[in-house]
């Protein structure tokens, strides 16, 4: 089978090559190709990967491209992780947006719509080549705003198209740990859309185990989530959100911290500019690589723990890195082996949620096996669930079609949808503040 990597040069390549080469997959890869668009990022990966090999004593065949054709030709599999702008775009979206007075986050509010502009021409061609050279190819979409991206994909590829966020099922993992109970022996019953989810319920041989969890402020304040919102909210809401719903729910906090100048973007751009300028022998690049990787994974959301940096360390010591590269090879190795698994995924909703249209990408627990995915039903949700993800996926929505059409209109109207985006007179200031400064969105819009 022939997996080609999109955005092979990306810092968390390593993470999903070390689950093949330490055959953490039931699915054999006769051949990898890593492609990215720079080259010199392409290297530095590489020289982790051999200290990888060197780690392991094996070695996955692969190969390294700068040639998208060269990637995809053939491909059973593609996964799709590129950053267009790089660190400095989202930089950049984040600190506009910030400036204007609204939140400044790479997927919520303005700046995943400013990321998701400069995004959706350049995968809407990939997968336009996709489909002329691996036209059977699965394409398993990383790259964010993930339902956004992956809902103007399906334009392209339909059903061959699957987007993956480890969030939700990193969610469910920590309340099962609370519980002291296996995430296989229960149900989650997760809805909503990516980076915008809540989880209901967690049923254990027809019992609901949540409220009990929720009614214990120690046990659940011991879960990311249940420090970072408080049990007092959870209580209220009855459900526990993913950890992106903190802009929404406490958008204030957020907005002053982010003013404060805890901006991830400008740390990360530190970060791994040090990482990629470095060298060495494979063995250091990987060590390098491991610390690199456990900092950032250390300094994750730091603007919405801000004044709490020493109880989110206590909270995420032992957080296991890298989770979305299991779980893509998991959803191939579902695809294609023996029963069925259960996996939270970023899909077509069919019928899933019922007050959104058929085609509306949807992030809840999905029937994996040889047959395909099938999303669940969720059943009747909240009205202040569902008004707040219609307003999402509207604005969304918009935007694929601002950046498909180039038109600085509709990329307006999608800010102003935008529940994170105060007024029309903020968006229009947000756009003008991107475009005098992104060159990628200069080319985009009109």
């Amino acid at each position: 089978m022939k997996l080609a990597l999109l955005g092979g040069g990306g810092f968390r390549t390593p993470v999903i090559y070390r689950a093949i080469a330490r055959g953490q997959t039931q699915t054999r890869y006769d051949d990898v190709a890593l492609y990215d668009v720079d080259s010199g990022r392409l290297e530095r990966i590489e020289a982790v990967l051999r200290g990888i090999d060197e780690a392991e004593g094996t070695s996955v065949p692969h190969v390294t491209t700068t040639s998208l054709e060269e990637a995809i030709d053939g491909a059973d599999i593609v996964y799709c992780a590129i950053r267009v702008g790089g660190l400095e775009g989202r930089l950049i979206d984040e600190a506009v947006a910030i400036e204007a007075g609204a939140i400044g986050q790479e997927t919520a509010g303005a700046g995943g719509l400013a990321f998701a502009l400069r995004t959706v021409p350049v995968v809407t061609g990939i997968a336009e080549q996709v489909a002329r050279r691996a036209p059977d190819a699965l394409f398993i979409n990383f790259t964010n705003p993930v339902g956004l991206v992956t809902e103007a994909i399906r334009r392209v590829l339909g059903d061959r198209v699957v987007g993956i966020c480890d969030a939700p099922e990193d969610l469910c993992g920590r309340v099962a740990r609370a519980l002291g109970r296996e995430s296989g022996d229960l149900w989650f019953d997760y809805f909503g859309i990516n980076h915008l989810g809540w989880l209901r319920g967690v049923l254990h041989e027809g019992r609901d185990l949540l409220p009990e969890l929720l009614a214990d402020t120690e046990r659940v304040e011991q879960i990311e989530e249940g420090a970072l919102f408080g049990a007092d909210w959870l209580r209220s809401i009855g459900m526990i959100p993913n950890e992106y719903l903190f802009y929404y729910d406490f958008q204030q906090r957020a907005l002053d911290s982010m003013r404060a100048g805890n901006v991830r973007a400008q740390y990360l751009r530190e970060q791994q500019a040090s990482f990629y300028a470095g060298d060495g022998r494979p063995a250091d690049s990987l060590d390098l690589w491991e610390r690199t990787l456990s900092e950032r994974e250390a300094r994750y959301m730091d603007e919405a723990w801000d004044g709490r940096a020493e109880q989110r360390r206590e909270i995420v010591l032992g957080r296991p890195p890298g989770g979305y590269g299991g779980l893509a090879l998991g959803l191939v190795d579902a695809l294609h082996g023996d029963g069925v698994r259960v996996r939270i995924l970023n899909v077509a909703n069919r019928s899933s949620l019922s007050f959104l249209d058929a085609e509306a990408v949807v992030e809840v627990p999905c029937v994996v096996g040889r047959g395909g995915i099938v999303p669940v039903a969720i059943g009747t949700v909240p009205l202040e669930m569902q008004a707040l993800i219609l307003a999402v996926r509207a604005a969304e929505r918009t935007a694929i079609d601002a950046a498909l059409s180039r038109s600085r209109r509709l990329a307006i109207k999608a800010l102003a949808q935008h529940p994170l985006v105060p007024s029309v007179d903020v968006a229009t200031r947000i756009l003008d503040g991107y475009v005098a400064r992104e060159p990628e969105l200069r080319e985009v819009l009109r």
